[in-house]
């Protein structure tokens, strides 16, 4: 049976010591500086994941850094960590690799760290953008929304996966504001969107700012940071979170029960999937990046199918394609952790103010 690879790694050293309770009286200053020098871990197996075509088992590999030491170390420190880890798995038998969080963000995206192993690497966003997309557009229908005439903001709209979201979903809103630190790129963006889409498209530097006016967000900022906070959000709106560590504050299921906020990228797993690693999921769910993974090994694709910061809509679609062939599904709607049921979609709508979908008039790129 053929054998996938997936990297993991802590959020912080709170999570470190969760895992590893003798290491809970340890400073944090004390933790990273084990870590930063700590070699891979093998997570263990696993098994179960059956289609109508094919069965393979995977391979789970941390490497020992946390979110914020990816972002912070020097690039070269990390990237020999993150290779070391695929090396692990390589010897473990792994015939692909997926890069999981923050693996996949440092540096290229990828493309460095598959030149230096063995096995073919993939960041697994393809499949992350074709599901962020697919819940967002259900979440709206639920939520009485009507895209086309709805605002669409898109956070971390620069990055990989908030680039191809916001080009495959400009067609199907009445108005799109693109949201980055870097507004020479959102310009570019902007440009590129509006002659491909001949939608008019908006741009911000200030996300807080420009999600009050939007009734469908999607964000993915990759920041070790929260960026959205409750007084942000407004009543009714759709929020998919696809960025992990989240975007959104865990404040707000307290505070804003007027707002739809759903997790993306989460998919089903088809056979009868086994893993002790959950990633606090439920049995038989997994993030679409390692649900990417799996269907390239059951396709036996092995090839870097999703690297660099450039994600092609043909590919989305494709792996979209061979998602459903395999009996891959999404896996309804959670938030902040929990599932959501339909009574509680409904009664999220019922206490969100009206505030209608109603198609703003479209301007031309510029800063809002």
């Amino acid at each position: 049976m053929d054998t996938f690879g997936f990297l993991v790694h802590p959020e912080d050293t709170a999570d470190v010591a969760k895992k590893f309770p003798s290491l809970q009286n340890w400073s944090p200053a004390v933790l990273e500086r084990l870590m930063r020098f700590g070699p891979p871990i093998f997570c263990g197996h696993s098994a179960g994941i059956r289609s109508d075509h094919n069965e393979v088992e995977g391979v789970f590999v941390a490497t020992t850094l946390t979110a914020r030491q990816m972002l912070e170390l020097p690039l070269q420190t990390v990237l020999r960590k993150i290779i070391r880890a695929g090396r692990r798995a390589e010897r473990a038998g792994a015939k692909i690799l997926g890069l999981g969080a923050f693996t996949s963000v440092v540096g290229d995206a990828g493309i460095t760290i598959a030149k230096n192993l063995r096995i073919p690497v993939t960041t697994g966003n393809s499949l992350t953008v074709a599901t962020a997309i697919q819940a967002t557009r259900q979440a709206a229908v639920l939520m009485d929304i009507e895209p086309s005439r709805a605002h669409l903001a898109v956070i971390g709209a620069t990055g990989s996966i908030g680039a191809i979201c916001a080009r495959m979903l400009a067609p199907h809103v009445g108005k799109l504001t693109l949201v980055a630190r870097d507004e020479a790129k959102l310009e570019q963006l902007a440009s590129y969107i509006m002659s491909e889409s001949g939608k008019t498209v908006n741009v911000s530097t200030d996300p807080r700012h420009t999600v009050r006016k939007a009734e469908l967000v999607v964000t993915v900022t990759g920041s070790a940071d929260t960026v959205l906070y409750p007084e942000d959000l407004r009543p009714g709106s759709v929020v998919c979170d696809v960025a992990r560590p989240r975007d959104v504050a865990k404040t707000v299921a307290l505070q804003r029960p007027d707002v739809l906020v759903i997790e993306g990228g989460l998919v089903e797993v088809p056979g009868e999937y086994e893993s002790k690693f959950r990633f606090g999921l439920p049995k038989g769910v997994v993030f679409a990046c390692m649900a990417e993974t799996m269907i390239l090994a059951l396709e036996k694709r092995y090839e870097c199918f999703t690297l660099g910061r450039n994600i092609r809509v043909e590919q989305v679609r494709q792996i979209d394609e061979l998602a459903r062939k395999h009996g891959f599904k999404l896996a309804g709607f959670r938030s902040f952790g929990k599932q959501l049921t339909p009574e509680m979609i409904r009664e999220i709508r019922k206490v969100s103010a009206p505030t209608g979908s109603k198609k703003g008039k479209a301007v031309k790129a510029k800063r809002s």
